[in-house]
């Protein structure tokens, strides 16, 4: 028989209905407030923010986008990518798939909810090949695209920034509703900056603009040590950023307000600009730009802090097993180890690291753990026939299901053919089951067996479980449990292939 463990059930800390009403009410509130045009930043994910749904459990993925839909007739959306990204072909970590493909994504998602994509933004623009060969691919499929220049000191030479050299030089993002939507597949992209060159451009034109930001976090009225803002800087360790107490929301209300570095070192040239348009900043603090309301719908900020912990160790293991693929440097590493020191936890806190630590240690042999929702631990490892993960989906849904562990869903003269062909026509060298290939097994059965079609149905409840694999899976395995909506991590050793 497998172990299984009992712990406490999952809980949601987050009111996504209380979310979706405040938010878009006081986004509301800010649009009157400029009138005519209003820039609005949207930082994080727009679409699908699972970060956000992992560490506030109750978030809803798509909410901004839900709750934008409120707004639609008024609003428009413009996507940012930054050259640089283009040229290094970034990948998004929770999708797989490069910046450059989820701009287009993003796009067909947005004309699906009905939404007017107005074009694309190459920012960081150097003169960059694949830069310029992505634009002619876009502009091929009807899409317009604009180019946004580096500019020298960004963003500390205001005087260059805010001039015809500067923000002058971008090119014109033409729009024409109230609400401008900025967005990006993912952090550093300039966004920031695209808002601001547009409302330089937008004033020469005799617009007079405004600027808002959509971010998500860090939560400005949480503490800096708190696990949920602690989690934003792990989730941001590749980019270098740092939460810091805003300092010009201290100065100018004597209170606290928790930002990060990039927006307190971009608010004077914000400041600069809005002076140019108004002769005054109406904001006096970079957490005075923001709109954001999430810190207000924390409905159990004891189930939202363990969520925030448990991503900074999944964070830290994805960043260990990305420097053994070249993909990542120790740098990030040590800053996530960091973090884990600030949020007080161990790797030992995430409780499949242990089990599944436990089980290789029993049985010798690579293991893997997964925490269903109920709280209940379930372990396998690895057999001649199937890989751990493999084993995992297997022991779970049986669970799920009420079956017996000792049935054997999948009889081994099914497997051994399987495994034949992949070693002997293929030229694999992994003989063993990965998890899309147990899953098309016990779909073929589920035909004529009732216990494969019971497990079958029990798969949607595996979403949102937490799994730890004492080896790095391949990366069929990485994309199903993506794919089943399961938070993975694995130790950083490379032996499954």
């Amino acid at each position: 028989m497998h172990p299984v463990f009992k712990t406490i059930n999952m809980k949601i800390g987050f009111d996504n209905g209380k979310y979706l009403k405040i938010q878009s009410d006081h986004i509301k509130e800010r649009i009157a407030q400029f009138g005519h045009k209003l820039y609005l930043e949207f930082g994080g994910k727009l679409y699908d923010d699972f970060h956000a749904s992992r560490v506030l459990p109750g978030f809803q993925p798509d909410s901004k986008l839900r709750m934008l839909t409120q707004l639609q007739d008024d609003a428009e959306i413009v996507i940012v990518i930054s050259a640089v990204d283009i040229e290094k072909n970034k990948v998004r970590g929770d999708l797989g798939i490069t910046y450059d493909e989820d701009v287009l994504r993003l796009r067909d998602i947005f004309i699906a909810r009905g939404f007017i994509v107005s074009g694309v933004v190459i920012t960081h623009y150097n003169g960059q090949a694949s830069a310029i060969a992505y634009r002619q691919r876009l502009e091929r499929m009807g899409i317009k695209v604009y180019y946004h220049y580096l500019i020298e000191g960004y963003p500390t030479n205001v005087d260059l920034i805010d001039s015809p050299d500067g923000f002058g030089r971008n090119e014109y993002v033409e729009t024409s509703r109230p609400l401008v939507v900025v967005t990006a597949p993912g952090p550093g992209s300039g966004k920031m900056a695209v808002c601001l060159s547009q409302l330089y451009q937008e004033n020469v034109r005799g617009v007079k603009a405004g600027y808002a930001k959509f971010e998500t976090f860090p939560i400005w009225n949480l503490s800096l040590k708190h696990p949920v803002n602690i989690a934003y800087e792990a989730a941001t360790a590749d980019l270098d950023d740092v939460n810091m107490i805003d300092p010009f929301h201290l100065e100018a209300y004597d209170k606290m307000a928790v930002n990060y570095n990039r927006d307190i070192e971009i608010f004077p040239v914000l400041n600069a600009i809005f002076e140019g348009i108004y002769g005054e900043n109406p904001y006096k603090s970079p957490t005075d730009m923001g709109v954001n309301m999430a810190g207000y719908c924390i409905s159990d900020d004891e189930v939202c802090c363990e969520a925030s912990k448990d991503e900074i160790i999944r964070r830290y293991f994805t960043a260990l097993c990305n420097v053994l693929d070249g993909k990542s440097t120790e740098q990030e590493v040590n800053k996530i180890s960091l973090l884990l020191k600030r949020a007080q936890i161990t790797t030992d806190d995430r409780k499949t690291i242990i089990a599944a630590r436990q089980r290789k240690e029993e049985s010798g042999v690579a293991a893997s753990a997964i925490e269903l929702a109920d709280g209940t631990i379930i372990t396998a490892k690895t057999s001649p026939l199937l890989g751990p993960s493999a084993a995992l989906l297997l022991n779970a849904t049986k669970h799920l299901a009420g079956i017996d562990h000792s049935v054997k869903l999948i009889p081994q003269a099914m497997i051994e053919p399987i495994q034949k062909t992949k070693v002997n026509l293929l030229h694999g060298h992994n003989p063993r089951l990965h998890t899309d290939e147990v899953l098309v097994a016990l779909s073929m059965l589920s035909l004529n067996d009732e216990n494969c079609k019971k497990a079958l149905e029990c798969l949607p409840q595996l979403e949102g479980c937490q799994v730890h694999t004492t080896v790095m899976l391949s990366e069929v395995d990485h994309k199903i449990f993506k794919k089943l909506g399961i938070g993975l991590t694995c130790e950083p050793v490379r032996k499954m292939k």
